[in-house]
This record gives structure tokens, sequence and C-alpha cells, in this order.
């Protein structure tokens, strides 16, 4: 068997860490794997609530989501990493499904796929740069990386709530896949602000990745 590790990032979400650490735990059972968390110095106490139940607690300080998830990957120490949000709303038990298909497909970066896409922002994101990409939802964060993908790589863009991975594997080249979920309620305060704020943050993001995307055709 193969190991498998488990990179969360956290702020202020130290209620989420337990019931996280017990289903992921409960997914991969029989199976090597270890859980990282990496938290961008809560004041809550989420990075020693993380302490006490997971493999690897990693403290970073104004990392943001990109970044925390790019250092969660680089300490990785299985060849196959599975990241997902530390809330609940990427249900843990789906990762084996995920594996498999990852695996048997020949795959370097799988995105599970929501089937209900909340924000217009978002929707927005899947109509212009999902389109180019291949998949419909481009700040998903459940997704399956092969641990080398982002080996000598440093994000560029600032925060992008993960979608500059994305992006970055879709202008190398590297075979991505697609997994379609249909996902829990979200939670009542999500971690990147309210309606407005949101959908702002991500209108400007992905603006920020469309100019990485054709900035990258022109150079080619």
């Amino acid at each position: 068997m193969f190991g498998i590790s488990i990179v969360t990032t956290t702020y202020n979400e130290r209620e989420f860490i337990h019931p996280f650490v017990e289903r992921v735990r409960g997914a991969l059972r029989g199976v090597d794997h270890e859980v990282i968390v990496v938290d961008d110095s809560s004041p809550d106490g989420t990075f020693e609530e993380a302490c006490k139940w997971v493999d690897r607690a990693i403290l970073v300080r104004k990392a943001g989501q990109t970044r925390g998830l790019l250092t969660g990957i680089k300490a990785a120490k299985y060849p196959i990493v599975v990241t997902l949000d530390v809330d609940l709303e990427n249900p843990p038990e789906l990762i084996p499904v995920l594996l498999k298909m990852f695996i048997n497909r020949g795959l370097d970066l799988l995105v599970a796929s929501r089937t209900i896409l909340p924000r217009v922002s978002e929707r927005f994101a899947s109509r212009i740069i999902g389109r180019i990409i291949g998949v419909r939802d481009v700040f998903s964060n459940f997704r399956v990386y092969r641990r080398d993908l982002f080996k000598n790589y440093e994000p560029i863009l600032g925060e992008t709530f993960g979608g500059e991975l994305l992006v970055y594997a879709w202008v190398k080249r590297f075979k991505i896949g697609e997994y379609i979920y249909e996902p829990p309620p979200c939670r009542a305060r999500p971690r990147i602000g309210g309606i407005l704020k949101a959908n702002t943050r991500i209108f400007l993001v992905t603006i920020k990745l469309m100019t990485y995307i054709v900035f990258s055709r022109i150079i080619k």
C-alpha cells in the first residue's frame, strides 16, 4: 500500500480540528497516512488544538491559503497529497474514491468539483477559467496532487485561494482530472468573508488568474 498525506489550512477554526481528524482517519482506515495542519497564526488556539490531534502542525504568519497549502504540500512525506477544507464542507469519506480515480487515470492533479457553486463570482470563474482548464470548480481546494508538482515553485500572484496552483499545473501541462460531487451545506460564517466581500475578492482573483493565463500563452 502507498501512503497519503492530508493537508488542510486553518485560521480561527479550533472547533473543527478534532471532528476533521476523526473523519479523515476513519476514511483512511487501513491506509498509511499523515494529517498536516498549516495554521496561519490563529488567535483562537487552533494551532494548539491541532498539536493534540494531527501528525504535524505547522505555524505560519500571514501566509494566506495558497501559500499555506503549498507549505503543507512541500512538507508532506508521502508522494500523494490530498488537500481539503477543515470545516468538513469537503467530505473526507470521498478521499478513497478520489485516490482510486487519481491513480487509475495516472493523473497529476485531481479536482473535486461541487455540483453547486454558491457564489456568482465562482460561477463566473467557472465559465471563464474553468472552461479553459477543463474543471468547473476553479476555487475548490478539495484536490489530489502529486507532491513533487510544486517542488521548486513559489506563488507569484499573492492570495488566490488555491487558484494559482491549479492554473500553474495547467500552464505546465500536467494531467488534470475532475470528480464532481454534491457538497453539504456551506457553513454560516465562511473564512473568506460575507457575500459582498467574498464575491469581490474572488472576482479580483479571477482577473489575476486570467492575466496569468494570457501572459503564459504570450511568452510560449
